[in-house]
């Protein structure tokens, strides 16, 4: 039987952590007593908002630095940083980012007159980019669904979706999961290999479309019956 993962003995590095996806989950973690770096290209940002986190969630676990810093001492790593500076960021980082566990976010999607549309990927998905940019690094993909809105707004006591986690390694999507769990609310569904997180990536567009229209922050729900 494999022992239960706590995440509050991780260190969690937010690669972006200044926009709102990043934000958004960093506050979740530090409410939940998880250790959050925040980590931009400018050391004095990242502390400007970390000092903002701080304030919104009554912690003092979580510190700003430069992308660097943030990566070498976390024990894992949330990029979630804009699609364009996806593949720069992650190569300045290839020496830091070894052995550790990545969890790739970025949705890969522009926007036109029509609304929302997913962009194509040479390499297949900005995950597996991520994969052949760090062949030594222990990649996964989730968190690309759930509201930052919600995620930030601290008024709300719980986010009502799940988070679809993907990845080749098992260990590595375990601790993804878990810290998908410690959001309250939240609960994270193991969803396929690496190769398939084009599709998940993409449907961020369509969630987008939902909230446009029915004013909402849509997320995703995997429901099974109760004997599983």
């Amino acid at each position: 039987m494999t022992e239960p993962i706590d995440p509050t003995t991780l260190t969690v590095g937010v690669l972006g952590g200044t926009g709102a996806q990043g934000k958004g989950l960093a506050l979740r973690w530090a409410k939940a007593g998880i250790r959050v770096i925040i980590g931009s290209r400018a050391a004095e940002r990242a502390e400007a908002s970390a000092a903002e986190y701080r304030r919104l969630t009554g912690t003092e676990h979580i510190t700003g630095a430069d992308n660097a810093t943030c990566a070498g001492e976390a024990d894992v790593v949330l990029a979630a940083v804009p699609w364009e500076s996806h593949a720069d960021t992650l190569t300045g980082l290839v020496e830091l980012l070894r052995g550790k566990i990545l969890i790739d976010c970025v949705n890969p999607l522009g926007f036109d007159k029509k609304g929302p549309y997913p962009l194509p990927v040479e390499e297949g998905s900005v995950a597996q980019q991520a994969e052949q940019l760090l062949p030594e690094t222990r990649v996964t993909a989730a968190f690309h669904n759930v509201s930052a809105v919600l995620l930030s707004d601290l008024d709300q006591a719980e986010v009502d979706c799940d988070v679809l986690v993907l990845g080749d390694d098992r260990e590595a999507t375990d601790v993804v999961r878990a810290l998908a769990d410690a959001i309250p609310g939240v609960r994270g569904v193991f969803a396929g290999r690496l190769r398939n997180a084009y599709q998940v990536e993409c449907l961020t567009a369509n969630l987008i479309a939902i909230n446009r229209r029915y004013k909402v922050h849509a997320g995703v729900k995997i429901v099974w019956p109760e004997e599983h």
